[in-house]
């Protein structure tokens, strides 16, 4: 049922639907039907002039079907033309919310709902699935704040805590909201009638927080900007990233609080290396920060992928930030993650509180933050980031990884979106519904929440809320050069981080002692991963699964895809790409390739040497020799060309090693699924590409070369890898569990094409590191 569908006395929405999202509001097309006939024949058939038109319209083409069955081959073509025709539509457009915005009749109190006469300026709003907490019973101690506790379909009966205000299912359903309808009922976003609760009872701050919150000192005012006063000029200047670079549309707020290699849940995956501190900043006046980002210490807002792969699974994360660091200001055209956990609201930016329903359950304040973000631009506002304004307890109870895919998949392209859109509508609130339906339409979330939007919205204006004024856009206009004396310079601390969480053995269990040895083992080791299946079901599994190992996964497909981190590399000529990811991590101890057909069970590679050379050569179908001479194989002679062309151009130690390991009347050919370049090989593997060029010489044909050029096989660690499970093809009958052993150094081949399938192999892989089964 769709907003404007909705009875009185919550409607105030126009019926119909007009033509265009843009156009406004259409015709009203609902007749009433008449209580009694009318059986004179003229106003009959005036009434029913309608039916009497379609009869007539069915009749015509039941004829013309019959004359066409009879006619000449050309008159049907026609009739199949027309219907082509008429089946090239496209699909119908998105329904646009129809609401008469000044007929929203106000909502009141009414006299049986419990605190119907309560009212207070400054609300805590958190939801509740569990019992009462120690952090809960604190924040309704904190002075000056009413606690407000939204429940759900988990939160057990009888729920009660003193100084504490406990919206239950049964009274949410009491208080007339029409957002309540769209909310699910097992689900942290009912939190979205809570806000209009304390709205409606006289609400001017809320800070969103959630139930294992911790107030230092219970004084939400010690660094939160609690009261804005009514002028800029009692209010002193903050700090502002600078808008020099209009390129820069996101930005990673750790950092400027000291914590570089830690990033917030919900920013792009490929901004994550970006932890250079800024060169400048520059001012802006203090007063319309509408939005204030806390920061928490203890266990701060990061997405599955940090929190798995920087910690063994048992140990808390108890990370600081900086104390002492100035808060600071986004300015128009840059966002940064906003949550739902440390977030204050002011009056002007209510309307940014409510949570999609449409999108998995961690990226809905996420998303809610983006898009609130984008409509603050409108009325002059904007986000500030504060020091730690809480502590969170890491209780170790991780929530599952599939919670927050909507993000990763979407959230580069969301920021793109949303610095470009513009609407030409002429209030705030149609504005706001405007971006909803935008959104709708590029996938971010569905006509759901466009639904919910309009219900939202005219909630506000039944409780009594106040839009906001329209001011013009910053970056729609030429922006002030930054003058030397306008820059202002912060060097950010470099606080103690969190890597793996534990650096000795010691007293720690075996599962967790056997995480420490091979994470000390591989973890300044680079895995390079080239991924065949699709990126958006599979590359952030893969990085959450070796990410834990490894010092970091870079992931190469056939396809780019930003907002994944997954960067552009054709399998047949993938080394090629490899001396960009040396170049990149020129510390790094050497370099793992692996192609997602095969599984590495890096457990058993703890004795591998790594300032050697790693390949399959001891595998017998995985490295073969092909002879050059009287061979049919035309791909195989052109290649063969290739090889004796690039080494006869090389310099005298490659082409030595290479002749002596290989001679000249053959050549090698190896899948390279797997292999492992240490640091000392690695400037001899980028003249090697370099002297190939743009030749067309394959990866099964390159890489053997390049190692035969290299090294003699003599002095591979050829043992590393010679356990390999591999099958050239699987029998009809078999799976990849059926050739799986834990005691291989890799298995091939296996196919993951989407979560169920990693799901799988994870279990299998758990026979070797049992920790895994925590991923799933």
């Amino acid at each position: 049922m769709l907003v404007q569908d909705r009875p009185s006395p919550h409607g105030a929405v126009a019926g119909g639907k007009p033509s265009s999202p843009r156009a406004g509001p259409g015709a009203d097309r609902r007749h009433p039907r008449p209580f009694a006939k009318n059986l004179d024949f003229a106003t009959w058939a005036s009434e029913h002039s309608s039916k009497l038109l379609l009869l007539l319209f069915a009749l015509a083409s039941a004829a013309a079907v019959f004359l066409l069955r009879g006619a000449a081959p050309d008159a049907a073509a026609l009739l199949c033309l027309d219907r082509s025709r008429s089946s090239a539509s496209g699909p119908a457009k998105l329904p646009y919310p129809d609401v008469a915005w000044s007929k929203v009749p106000p909502l009141a109190i009414a006299a049986g709902v419990p605190f119907a006469s309560f009212r207070a300026e400054r609300w805590i709003v958190v939801a509740v699935s569990t019992p009462p907490t120690a952090a809960l019973a604190a924040l309704a101690r904190v002075k000056g704040w009413q606690l407000l506790a939204v429940g759900d379909s988990h939160t057990p009966s009888g729920w009660e805590l003193k100084g504490a205000i406990f919206l239950s299912l049964e009274l949410q359903a009491q208080l007339g909201y029409r957002s309540v309808d769209f909310l699910p009922y097992g689900s942290h976003v009912r939190k979205t009638a809570g806000y209009l609760f304390a709205i409606q009872h006289g609400a001017k701050v809320i800070f969103d927080a959630d139930d294992r919150a911790e107030v230092p000192g219970n004084d939400l005012g010690k660094h939160f900007d609690v009261d804005l006063g009514s002028g800029v000029t009692n209010h002193p200047v903050l700090l502002q990233y600078s808008h020099a670079d209009p390129n820069r549309t996101v930005v990673n707020p750790y950092v400027h609080f000291g914590q570089r290699s830690v990033w917030p849940r919900g920013l792009p995956l490929d901004k994550v290396g970006e932890v250079g501190h800024e060169v400048f900043y520059t001012e802006v006046f203090s007063g319309r920060q509408f939005i204030q980002q806390g920061l928490s210490d203890g266990l701060p807002d990061v997405d599955a992928v940090f929190y798995f792969t920087r910690k063994p699974p048992t140990s808390a994360f108890d990370l600081r930030f900086d104390s002492e660091a100035p808060k600071v200001a986004l300015p128009q055209g840059m966002m940064a993650p906003v949550n739902s956990f440390n977030t204050l609201f002011q009056s002007p930016a209510f309307w940014g509180l409510m949570m999609p329903v449409s999108v998995s359950s961690m990226a809905a304040d996420v998303i809610r933050g983006y898009w609130a973000q984008r409509i603050l631009w409108e009325i002059g506002g904007y986000v500030a980031f504060y020091p730690p304004t809480i502590y969170r307890k890491d209780h170790i109870q991780a929530y599952p990884f599939a919670e927050e895919k909507d993000l990763h998949v979407n959230v580069g392209r969301l920021i793109k979106f949303l610095n470009e859109w513009r609407s030409n509508k002429q209030t705030l609130f149609e504005k706001i519904l405007d971006l909803s339906y935008a959104m709708a339409e590029e996938g971010f979330w569905t006509e759901q929440d466009v639904r919910l939007t309009a219900a939202w919205l005219q909630d506000l204006l039944a409780v009594g809320y106040r839009q906001p004024r329209l001011m013009s856009l910053e970056i729609d206009r030429q922006r002030a050069t930054i003058g030397e004396g306008d820059m202002k310079e912060f060097v950010p601390k470099k606080l103690p981080s969190v890597h793996l969480g534990v650096d000795e053995i010691g007293t720690v269990n075996y599962e967790i002692g056997n995480l420490i040895k091979w994470r000390k083992n591989f973890g300044n080791v680079v895995m390079i991963m080239h991924v065949s299946g699709p990126v958006d079901r599979t590359a952030l599994e893969w990085r959450l699964l070796y990410g834990r190992i490894f010092k970091t996964v870079i992931i190469l497909a056939e396809q780019s895809n930003k907002e994944l981190a997954v960067e552009r590399c054709t399998l047949s000529h993938a080394y090629k790409y490899l001396p960009k990811v040396f170049e990149r991590y020129s510390g790094a101890d050497g370099f793992v390739f692996l192609q997602d057909h095969m599984i590495l069970n890096y457990w058993n590679l703890l004795q591998a040497d790594k300032e050697k050379l790693w390949i399959t050569n001891k595998i017998a179908h995985s490295w073969v020799t092909v002879p050059l001479e009287s061979n049919k194989e035309e791909w195989f002679v052109k290649q063969g060309a290739l090889v004796k062309q690039v080494i006869g151009n090389s310099p005298v130690h490659f082409q030595t090693n290479y002749k002596e390991n290989m001679g000249e009347d053959k050549i090698a050919f190896c899948g390279s699924e797997l292999f492992y370049v240490p640091r000392r090989f690695v400037e001899d593997f980028g003249d090697l590409v370099g002297l190939i060029g743009d030749l067309d010489l394959h990866h099964k044909i390159a890489v053997p070369m390049m190692f035969l050029a290299m090294d003699s096989p003599q002095n591979f660690d050829s043992e590393a890898l010679a356990g390999t499970v591999f099958k050239t093809q699987l029998p009809a009958n078999a799976t990849f569990s059926t050739i799986y052993t834990a005691q291989a150094p890799a298995v091939f081949p296996v196919k993951v094409m989407n979560e169920i399938d990693f799901i799988k192999v994870i279990r299998l892989m758990s026979i070797g590191d049992p920790l895994l089964m925590e991923l799933v």
